[in-house]
């Protein structure tokens, strides 16, 4: 035995946690890890805990730990499946693939901007199920209003309106307020057979009412191109108001007329309506009666002559292109019309070239009788 050596030599010391850690340093750096994997999970744990209660409004008993009960009882089962389940989508704005079912009431050309009724009747004869109509804050299941005037409106399917900006929906005053040919001071006359009779067709029928003009609603846009001033009979100039037929067939046939010139290079931005409605009186007395017919389709407010009339200066334009304003001009209107009746049967009627005379240029009459008319004047249409 070597001098110095102890007589009872000390066992080797052994680490408390892994044979495999052979030095103080990695057994310390071993025990700080174990800890920071537990302080992790312990987190983790608490966050899950928390999140539950939030969602749930439920609280979670932790062992050790107290809490209080719920103010409210925890919801049912159906309840619960509404909280986290997709909820059910709601429409916000109405497309206009939405609101394609008023089509009909902007007519072929896509440009009319009224629709006219008769109190309380139906201006659109298919509308969705759940489609109203609003006017003036009142749901209406798109029927006219009792009183006559003109009525902006919204749609409304469910929960979701729209404010239709291009239509509005005008309540006529029934023919039945007219007595003695007259509807207050306006003088309007007798329509043929309106006293007896059977007329040759539908058509020829006295009208079932009228739009009601006043100096507020005169310069109302029906469509594109037109407003209601118009094609108002010119005479009794200070009498308001003033009763006027539009037909919107009429109004739809002269929009289409118009987008064929413009197809074919014409600029028109303005046309000029010669003569449109005839009130029966004025027709038979009242300025030019030459070449009116008595069954004349102005009467019906079915018709119109017009012109193309873009400076506004009451004279027809040069639209031939030839510098000159002659019947051609009036020809080419006629044509482009004619095009309109071949691809819209329901725009079919008659269709007169007139030259000048009289004081105006060369028109052309255009009307929507229900069947093909064509013809030459040689005076007032």
């Amino acid at each position: 035995m070597e001098s110095g050596s102890p007589l009872f030599p000390e066992a080797p010391k052994r680490h408390r946690i892994h044979g495999g850690l052979r030095t103080e340093r990695q057994e310390h750096i071993f025990t700080w890890m174990a800890v920071v994997v537990v302080l992790l999970y312990a987190t983790l744990w608490v966050g899950a805990i928390t999140e539950i209660q939030r969602v749930t409004n439920t609280p979670v008993a932790v062992a050790g730990g107290e809490h209080e009960e719920p103010a409210e009882a925890p919801p049912s089962p159906a309840k619960s499946l509404t909280t986290f389940g997709p909820q059910m989508p709601k429409a916000t704005y109405l497309t206009d693939a939405m609101l394609g079912f008023l089509h009909p009431l902007r007519g072929e050309s896509g440009d009319l901007r009224y629709a006219p009724a008769l109190p309380g009747a139906r201006v659109l004869q298919t509308a969705p199920g759940d489609a109203v109509a609003v006017i003036d804050g009142v749901q209406v299941d798109f029927t006219a209003p009792r009183k006559p005037g003109i009525y902006p409106f919204s749609v409304e399917i469910d929960d979701a309106r729209r404010t239709i900006e291009d239509i509005s929906i005008v309540t006529l005053v029934p023919r039945s307020e007219k007595r003695a040919g007259r509807i207050g001071t306006y003088q309007l006359g007798t329509w043929p057979f309106e006293r007896g009779g059977t007329p040759k067709t539908p058509r020829y029928a006295a009208p079932s009412g009228f739009v009601q003009v006043t100096p507020e609603n005169q310069d109302f846009q029906i469509s594109e191109h037109f407003r209601l001033r118009q094609f108002l009979t010119k005479d009794q100039f200070n009498v308001w108001p003033k009763y006027l037929l539009i037909d919107p067939l009429l109004i739809d046939k002269l929009e289409l007329t118009i987008a064929e010139l413009e197809a074919e290079g014409v600029r028109v931005e303005h046309v000029h309506v010669m003569s449109g409605f005839r009130t029966p009186r004025y027709n038979v007395s009242g300025g030019n009666t030459a070449g009116r017919a008595n069954l004349s389709r102005h009467m019906y407010g079915d018709a119109s002559d017009v012109y193309v009339d873009n400076n506004r200066d009451g004279q027809p334009d040069d639209i031939t292109g030839d510098r000159r304003v002659t019947t051609a001009d009036a020809e080419r209107f006629a044509r482009a019309a004619e095009r309109v009746e071949g691809e819209y049967r329901s725009l079919l009627g008659g269709i007169g070239v007139y030259p000048a005379c009289c004081g105006h240029g060369p028109f052309t009459h255009v009307d929507v009788r229900g069947y093909r008319a064509r013809w030459r004047g040689s005076g007032s249409g």
